[in-house]
């Protein structure tokens, strides 16, 4: 498929804002990756010529730390914000798993740019992203390790439960489609019962297997 330049100076069209460049390369960059996605795409996208571009952004490699970190800051103020709402371990392993899951259905194109493109960062971003990225998975590994500790939790390994229980959220980005039979909301509760049984949760009544509503 070719793509038509359109000249926004005689077409009647609105005016190109930073964050619609931002958009445009956050698509590309979740459709083709950071390296297969050229900036002379990003401005086809949006009908101008690529020096244009610099109006509205410093450089590609400046759009794709925008975004990675941006979205890391977005998971982890999700993360406390649930934390400071749940109380015992079962509830804050099946609250951050949520959090988590829903993230992946909800921002999808962020997800899989930030899973696939975080190594190609520029220093000292790529740093900054990876240290973000340990301090969740550290958490949210904690997490079970003090349910296992307190005989909540019967898994032998807190640290493979926690990267299969997040591994299995990222995969959501990669097949969750806004027209399929499960909400995000219905999918993160899903996900939610799914790390509890994970790590071998015990004592927990009926009731408690009835996730809550997100909001």
């Amino acid at each position: 498929m070719v793509t038509r330049h359109i000249d926004r100076r005689t077409a009647d069209l609105p005016a190109i804002t930073r964050e619609d460049v931002r958009d445009a390369a956050l698509t590309l960059f979740a459709e083709k990756g950071y390296h297969g996605t050229s900036l002379k795409e990003v401005a086809q996208r949006l009908g101008l010529r690529t020096p244009s571009l610099y109006n509205h952004m410093e450089s590609k490699s400046a759009l794709l730390s925008e975004i990675v970190l941006g979205t890391l800051e977005h998971v982890v103020n999700d993360y406390n914000r649930a934390m400071a709402n749940a109380d015992g371990h079962v509830a804050k392993l099946r609250t951050a798993t949520e959090v988590y899951a829903l993230h992946h259905a909800t921002y999808r194109r962020e997800a899989l740019v930030v899973n696939q493109d975080t190594v190609h960062l520029e220093e000292p971003d790529r740093s900054v992203a990876q240290d973000i990225r340990r301090r969740h998975e550290k958490a949210f590994r904690q997490i079970i390790v003090d349910g296992r500790r307190e005989g909540v939790f019967t898994v032998d390994s807190p640290k493979l439960a926690s990267f299969a229980i997040r591994e299995m959220c990222v995969s959501i980005a990669r097949w969750f489609r806004e027209d399929g039979e499960m909400s995000p909301e219905q999918v993160a509760r899903q996900y939610g019962l799914y790390a509890v049984n994970l790590v071998g949760a015990i004592g927990i009544q009926p009731s408690e297997r009835q996730l809550p509503s997100l909001p």
